[in-house]
């Protein structure tokens, strides 16, 4: 097996759970957090603007999922790769979009 496989797979995790939140808030018809905002990350862009932003997170995770190596969900390190970078990338995001929603932000004392 090929180490940059479980790399692209990894980072396939990571888009694909990037797709989720920008794709839902966008279809809802609400603003949120894009790299495209002033400030980037921090600012508001449209709905429109998330629903293609989390479209094409979406098609770069299948790209990096599927024309990668040969992607296996019966291979625990295949899976194994991809889920650690759909939960690394969450718990970033659940981190610091928290702080504009009301989430578990870090406390500041």
């Amino acid at each position: 097996m090929n180490w940059l496989w479980l790399v692209s797979y990894f980072f396939g995790g990571a888009f694909a759970a990037n797709a989720v939140p920008h794709f839902v808030a966008g279809t809802m018809g609400r603003p949120f957090q894009s790299p495209f905002a002033k400030p980037p990350g921090e600012g508001l862009s449209s709905s429109t603007v998330n629903v293609v932003w989390g479209f094409f997170n979406a098609v770069v995770g299948y790209l990096l999922m599927t024309r990668v190596g040969a992607f296996n969900p019966m291979a625990t390190s295949h899976m194994v790769a991809f889920g650690m970078g759909v939960l690394l990338i969450s718990i970033f995001s659940a981190r610091h979009f928290g702080q504009f929603h009301g989430g578990n932000a870090p406390s500041r004392t």
